[in-house]
């Protein structure tokens, strides 16, 4: 008897494990919000026999929960800033701007744009273009859209977006596009949003391909200068701590500025350095010693726009004045 039941229990579970498998494996049209995604994007002018198509061949990637649910911002400031302030990144950035020179400074006149900070972000983002991602954009989007609840409103918003691009581009298989885990493209990795609205085609061959180094570098340029950047214009300083009543005023996320110097005086905030800027935020990282205090401007508010961690901001920051110094040791 108890083999019987034992015999009952494996076939159940072996059973149940199918059917898991078979949800697990099947595509996302049956979901309430992919329905209403296609019908959102028929009204827009899409076909639906095409949305159907596409949409049954897409799959979720298991893998792409996984990253997005540990990103390194996550990381304590010493730790991420190990990632990218590297010999390698600053030797390469020196040689990226060296081979488009012409491209950068173009761009960095037109759209007043301090261009060892074009040069940084392409840096960051993806090594000079050397690690564009490797995911099915569309795949990753798809799976965020409908898996993953704490942004799905954000991914949905950029799977439609994402859709509208390629119609626009004239991409026949949007299967085909690769990018980062989080959907992200080019060499300065734009989410489908901001390639629509800050993309553009700064080398007149009648496309935006962010895949293209002059279109990437334009595109960066473009998207700095609609945030407000400040040609010249400061962006951190290290900061001299005197008592305890920073406190009230320090952040550890990235807050639009709204103090002066003087009043950071007051709670005994001094800049290390010559910093002019008449906004400022008082920032604290963890460093490799301890707690680092930074005295943040505007131009440090327009980095976080891109990447809203500080962190990345202030990797950009670094960065871009290490390229930039070894760029005119050169010289």
């Amino acid at each position: 008897m108890n083999n019987i039941k034992l015999i009952l229990s494996l076939v159940l579970l072996l059973s149940f494990n199918v059917t898991l498998a078979k949800v697990d494996n099947r595509n996302y049209l049956h979901y309430p919000a992919m329905q209403q995604l296609i019908e959102r994007m028929v009204t827009k002018g899409f076909s639906r026999d095409y949305l159907v198509q596409v949409f049954s061949q897409v799959q979720r990637d298991d893998n792409i929960l996984a990253k997005v649910s540990s990103p390194a911002e996550a990381k304590p400031w010493h730790q991420y800033r190990s990632i990218f302030i590297t010999e390698d990144r600053i030797n390469s950035g020196v040689q990226f701007w060296n081979r488009h020179e012409k491209t950068i400074q173009r761009a960095s006149n037109k759209f007043g744009v301090d261009p060892e900070y074009l040069v940084a972000i392409i840096g960051v983002e993806t090594l000079y273009g050397r690690n564009t991602g490797k995911h099915n954009v569309l795949r990753s989007l798809v799976t965020l859209a409908m898996d993953y609840p704490a942004r799905s409103e954000f991914y949905t918003s950029e799977l439609e977006n994402y859709l509208q691009l390629i119609k626009d581009e004239g991409i026949n298989t949007p299967e085909t596009l690769k990018g980062s885990y989080a959907g992200a493209m080019g060499l300065g990795q734009f989410i489908s949003s901001s390639y629509r609205n800050y993309g553009i085609d700064f080398n007149n061959d009648e496309h935006t391909d962010l895949w293209h180094p002059d279109d990437a570098i334009g595109s960066v340029a473009n998207y700095f200068s609609r945030h407000g950047w400040n040609r010249g214009g400061d962006v951190t300083v290290p900061a001299r701590i005197v008592g305890n009543f920073y406190a009230n005023i320090v952040n550890t996320r990235a807050i639009k500025p709204v103090h002066s110097l003087p009043q950071l005086a007051q709670y005994g905030v001094q800049p290390l350095g010559k910093f002019t800027s008449s906004r400022v935020s008082l920032l604290k990282l963890q460093g490799v010693q301890g707690e680092e205090h930074w005295i943040t401007g505007d131009n440090f508010y327009v980095i976080t726009r891109y990447n809203h961690s500080p962190k990345y901001a202030m990797a950009i920051f670094q960065l871009a004045w290490d390229i930039k110094r070894r760029k005119l040791a050169q010289h």
